[in-house]
């Protein structure tokens, strides 16, 4: 499983304060203790002081005590790929970066399906208020630099952020003037950069962006644009929402039923709502489907929007690469079995009863399935 921010949480420890003692306090006085952990937050990742978890372990635990902790929180040691000759290209740009590998058993039958994939999370570049024009070009300018660095490194698949060519506006449920940055998903200008880039570099690219589709009604989309590497539009995945705070509502599932071996989540979570979810959540998807799952959170603070933090590093742009042999997710589930034990059928009848409209909760069945259960 690949995790853009490589921990479960990825919380200051003010977060983990409000969290102890809220349930002490009048809702009140919960609202003003969230209001001041927020701005308090957003203060230490503005001034540095609290950049990720992983920086935090590495500083304060000793190196046999760092092993054990990244053993429980990884599942085992990572592969480091060393990428010395970017260094100098990367203090001048200022980009963080993180190269990490998954290696699988050594099979009879199937020669190694070895592949590199980069994630790439960056801040807005210009401010909220500057021209639309001027906020989208230098998305483009930006993002054109953060995928040369990938090329470098060999990536074959770049998944970029959740709506990335704009501040993320939508938690706000402001829509003007944020809906002017959507565009076609097929022939809009930041398809069309992609498009030049992926085959330049012979690299698959997928590209979350804020759909307008015109065509249908000019309706809004949050979309992923896939883009393969000889330019050509290989189709679009939508989610289920424009992005708000409670409308998150895919399933993971359904993507490892229909044989994915990588599932791409760009998102962007509020700090202190979802951050300590959003990673936990991507970990057990790939574990209960046997397939990898990359994560892309956004960073620093939108002035105007809402704050996000998360990732490779709180207040700097970032690339992590991850090397991945794809046979690793049949070997898991050959050890695990839980597509084996999945009883989909029991469940497609179950769901069928849900949907109904007369539909009404058994609780009494369900209480005797407990009672066998444990006997």
């Amino acid at each position: 499983m690949l995790n853009k921010g490589k921990s479960c949480t990825d919380l200051p420890d003010t977060r983990f304060a409000h969290l102890e003692i809220g349930s002490e306090l009048s809702s009140h006085y919960q609202s003003d203790l969230e209001l001041l952990v927020k701005v308090t937050a957003a203060a230490q990742i503005m001034a540095g002081e609290f950049e990720t978890v992983e920086k935090s372990l590495e500083k304060h635990l000793p190196p046999q005590e760092l092993a054990e902790v990244r053993r429980i929180l990884y599942g085992k040691e990572l592969g480091w790929i060393s990428q010395k000759m970017l260094r100098s290209w990367l203090m001048r740009r200022t980009l963080k970066y993180r190269a990490i590998g998954f290696t699988a058993e050594t099979e009879s039958l199937r020669t190694s399906r070895n592949i590199r994939v980069g994630l790439i999370q960056n801040k807005i570049v210009l401010p909220t208020t500057a021209p639309i024009p001027d906020q989208r070009q230098a998305h483009h300018q930006r993002i054109t630099e953060i995928i040369d660095v990938a090329a470098q490194c060999g990536v074959n698949i770049t998944c970029l952020q959740e709506a990335w060519t704009m501040p993320f506006a939508f938690c706000t449920r402001e829509k003007f003037p944020w809906c002017e940055f959507a565009e076609s998903a097929e022939d809009g200008p930041t398809t069309k950069l992609l498009q030049e880039l992926a085959k330049k570099y012979n690299m698959v690219i997928i590209s979350p962006i804020l759909e307008r589709d015109e065509n249908h009604g000019d309706i809004l989309a949050n979309t992923a644009v896939v883009i393969s590497n000889s330019g050509k539009v290989l189709g679009k995945s939508r989610k289920n929402h424009i992005p708000r705070v409670g409308d998150f509502n895919e399933n993971w599932m359904m993507y490892g039923v229909n044989g994915a071996e990588i599932v791409f989540n760009p998102s962007a979570t509020v700090g202190a709502l979802s951050e300590p979810m959003w990673p936990i959540e991507a970990r057990c998807a790939a574990i209960a489907n046997s397939y990898f799952t990359c994560a892309i959170n956004r960073i620093g603070t939108h002035t105007k929007t809402l704050d996000i933090s998360m990732g490779l590093s709180r207040t700097r742009d970032g690339l992590l690469v991850g090397e991945m042999d794809l046979n690793l997710c049949r070997q898991v589930k050959d050890k695990w079995n839980f597509r084996m034990t999945q009883r989909l059928d029991l469940y497609a009848e179950s769901l069928a009863e849900a949907v109904k409209p007369d539909y009404k909760p058994d609780k009494s069945r369900t209480m005797e399935f407990k009672k066998d259960d444990r006997m």
